[in-house]
C-alpha cells in the first residue's frame, strides 16, 4: 500500500508540474524569442514553475548557512546530486538569477528543454566539441556576472542509498579562470523523497535539508591549481556529508 501511495504522489506531482509549466509556457514562449533580454524573466518563471510544484504535494525546503552569502557576487555552485528535486532545490536556495550546466539529454524533456534552449547549458559528455562550447558559454556567463551550477559528481549515483562520488574537473576549472568563488551546496535528503527520477520508489512529502557551506575563493589557488581546488571542496562537502547520514 506504501509503494502505491509514493508512486501516486509521483505522479501527483509530476502533473503539477505539468500543469504549472502550460500556465507560464505562453510567457516562456514569448521571453524565449529574445532569451538574453529576458533571462532574469526566464530564470523567475522557472523557479515560480519548480517552487509551486514541491508546495503542492507537501515537499519543503530548509537551508543551514555555515555563513551568510553574499549574493550581489556570482558563484560557481557545487552540488551534490541524488534526485530529481535537486534542481528546484537550486531554484529555492538562489537568490540572484543562474543558469545550470546539464546533460543534453535534458533537451528531450519538454518541460526542461525551453530552458536549456535559453538560459542554461546543454552538453553531451562524450563530446569534446560539445564540450568545449559549453565551457565557451560557462565563460560568457560568468563575465556578464551571472551564477553557474554545476554538479561536479557528473551525474546521479546508480546505487541506492547514494553516497558522494569523486568529482570532474570542469567546475573548478571554470571557477580558476575567472576568479570566481566556488560555492559547496549539500543536499541531504531529497534522495529519501525523490530518489533520481522517483521511478524506483515514488516519492513522498517531506523535508528536504541543505547545508551551504562558505564561500571558497579562488585566487589563490591559480588555474594551474585546480586540482586542489576539487579536492579541497570534494573534501569539505564530504565531510559534512559524513556526519549527516552516519547520525
Amino acid at each position: 500500500m506504501l509503494r502505491i501511495l509514493r508512486k501516486l504522489h509521483r505522479c501527483t506531482y509530476l502533473a503539477l508540474v505539468l500543469f504549472f509549466f502550460l500556465l507560464g509556457y505562453p510567457f516562456l514562449l514569448f521571453y524565449a524569442k529574445n532569451p538574453i533580454r529576458n533571462y532574469n524573466k526566464i530564470v523567475s518563471f522557472r523557479r515560480w514553475i519548480s517552487l509551486a510544484g514541491i508546495y503542492a504535494v507537501g515537499i519543503r525546503v530548509q537551508v543551514n548557512f555555515e555563513e551568510e552569502v553574499d549574493w550581489s557576487k556570482n558563484y560557481v555552485i557545487c552540488p551534490n546530486h541524488s534526485s530529481f528535486l535537486d534542481i528546484t532545490v537550486l531554484t529555492y536556495l538562489c537568490r540572484e538569477p543562474f543558469s545550470f550546466m546539464g546533460k543534453v539529454e535534458l533537451l528531450d524533456n519538454p518541460i526542461t528543454r525551453v530552458f536549456f534552449e535559453t538560459i542554461d547549458i546543454p552538453v553531451k559528455r562524450d563530446s569534446k566539441i560539445s564540450a568545449f562550447k559549453a565551457f565557451k558559454r560557462a565563460l560568457e556567463l560568468l563575465e556578464d556576472k551571472k551564477s553557474l551550477v554545476i554538479f561536479p559528481e557528473g551525474k546521479i549515483d546508480d546505487n541506492f542509498p547514494p553516497t558522494l562520488h569523486p568529482f570532474k574537473s570542469g567546475a573548478f576549472r571554470l571557477a580558476t579562470e575567472h576568479n570566481v568563488p566556488i560555492l559547496p551546496v549539500i543536499i541531504q535528503d531529497a534522495w529519501k523523497i525523490f530518489w533520481d527520477d522517483g521511478k524506483k520508489f515514488g516519492s513522498k512529502p517531506g523535508v528536504i535539508h541543505v547545508d551551504v557551506l562558505a564561500p571558497i575563493p579562488t585566487q589563490h589557488f591559480g588555474k594551474e591549481n585546480a586540482e586542489q581546488l576539487e579536492t579541497a571542496v570534494y573534501r569539505k562537502m564530504k565531510d559534512r556529508w559524513d556526519l549527516y547520514n552516519k547520525s
